[in-house]
């Protein structure tokens, strides 16, 4: 499940509602990962913007991936605005075993950073900055695509 929310993350709110579905479905783990903006560079926050279709079909082949482990997989995003010492990224992991739960977090945090079609900005003085070298490139963006690209 793909949640996206304007502003920051209530990160406990959704913590307890993933957790009360971890109950409903018996699974014996349930692993997340919270992304916060930290206070650095003189940012006041973060500021986030998504292509949706694109992150959407990426979303969908991990929960594939995460489907053929007997696993699931959840993730909330921020769009817009994220003040310091807020959050902007929660994933979580259910599995009936630890060891999946585990590996399966790491993976996706890593490939989520590489690859989700997100676009991340600084704010300073209530101005958008883009955060070119904090940005990887994405594969088949065309001019914002990597280099390995085929035109």
């Amino acid at each position: 499940m793909l949640e996206l929310y304007n502003g920051p993350l209530n990160v406990e709110k959704i913590f307890s509602s993933w957790q009360e579905w971890q109950r409903e479905k018996n699974f014996g783990a349930f692993i997340t990962f919270v992304g916060t903006v930290r206070d650095e560079n003189n940012i006041e926050a973060l500021s986030f913007d998504l292509y949706e279709p694109i992150l959407k079909s990426w979303f969908k082949e991990w929960q594939e991936r995460a489907n053929q482990k007997n696993a699931f997989l959840k993730m909330a995003h921020s769009i817009g605005d994220v003040p310091v010492h807020s959050s902007s990224f929660m994933a979580g992991v259910f599995s009936p075993k630890r060891r999946v739960a585990l590996s399966l977090i790491d993976e996706f945090v890593e490939d989520f950073k590489a690859n989700a079609p997100i676009w991340k900005y600084d704010v300073i003085n209530k101005k958008r900055v883009y955060a070119k070298d904090r940005s990887q490139r994405l594969k088949g963006s065309g001019i914002l695509g990597d280099k390995s690209d085929k035109f």
